[in-house]
């Protein structure tokens, strides 16, 4: 009898908590289908009609599915670039004892520490002199400058984590350290990665300030700043902007769909596994 009083409190609270999530997607939904007035005197009602022109104006002015598109392939670049260059460092962090290895170790986790607004002004003279304003490669290189601490911070934990015996195996059978790291180390550090992958993407996909600064050809435009297209000096267009976040979601939450229970398997082990 406790048992099934303690499943249904569970179910219960299951529900609940799926309702919490599911709820603001659903007012964003309905936002995206009224005009100003409508969201600003009733958020959390039915709109008397559906103003599906919104999305037409997020498609047509904002032109939301190239910017999903460029989007996509900034997150995606910085990723790959991210988790190659972290696993990397953290293999020689984590395997290589070398003078110093501490030292570099902390100048990471400095790094994760590091307020992006106070890097601004720096990068974007460094942009100047490398001309790299609308330039995709250095977007690309930012995002992944300021996701690589995290990413060597969790790899370098979680590969202290993995038994050495595996490298001393590898090493009998003739693997280099390329072999070790891909062949061996690669496929156990499954669970991290696709973590990392997630957190780094997602951090890619809807960054703004970096966006705003180094982009200013409507034809490169990131997610984010392409919303900024229904803003103006004395009237903002509520609903186009609530059309481009629904169109904008669709794809992170096809992403989590697929890769949730990587991430989810991730975080519990980073959680038992550290330096």
């Amino acid at each position: 009898m406790k048992r099934k009083i303690g499943k249904f409190f569970i179910y219960l609270f299951a529900i609940f908590w799926m309702i919490v999530t599911i709820f603001p997607l659903f007012i964003t939904f309905l936002s995206s289908v009224k005009d100003n007035q409508g969201i600003t005197l009733g958020m959390f009602k039915l709109p008397d009609r559906f103003i599906w022109s919104n999305y037409t104006q997020a498609f047509a002015s904002a032109y939301i599915l190239q910017a999903v598109g460029n989007s996509l392939f900034f997150a995606f670049s910085s990723t790959v670039l991210t988790i190659l260059i972290g696993m990397l460092a953290a293999y020689v962090l984590s395997r290589k004892k070398f003078l110093g290895s501490k030292i570099i170790y902390t100048m990471f986790l400095i790094g994760v520490m590091v307020p992006i607004h106070c890097t601004i002004i720096p990068i974007s003279s460094m942009a100047t002199a490398v001309h790299g304003k609308n330039e995709s490669w250095f977007l690309i290189l930012v995002y992944t400058a300021f996701a690589l601490s995290q990413a060597i911070f969790l790899f370098t934990g979680y590969l202290n984590g993995v038994s050495k015996e595996l490298d001393e195996a590898a090493l009998i059978d003739g693997c280099n350290d390329r072999q070790i790291l891909f062949k061996v180390l690669l496929p156990v550090c499954t669970p991290i990665i696709s973590t990392e992958a997630i957190l780094a993407f997602i951090a890619g996909y809807g960054e703004l300030i970096f966006g705003m600064l180094l982009m200013s050809d409507q034809n490169k435009y990131t997610v984010a700043r392409a919303m900024l297209t229904f803003t103006g000096g004395y009237k903002v267009s509520l609903g186009p902007i609530f059309a481009c976040i629904i169109v904008a979601v669709i794809p992170m939450i096809v992403i989590y769909i697929f890769f949730h229970e990587k991430v989810q398997e991730g975080m519990l082990t980073g959680a038992i596994k550290g330096w």
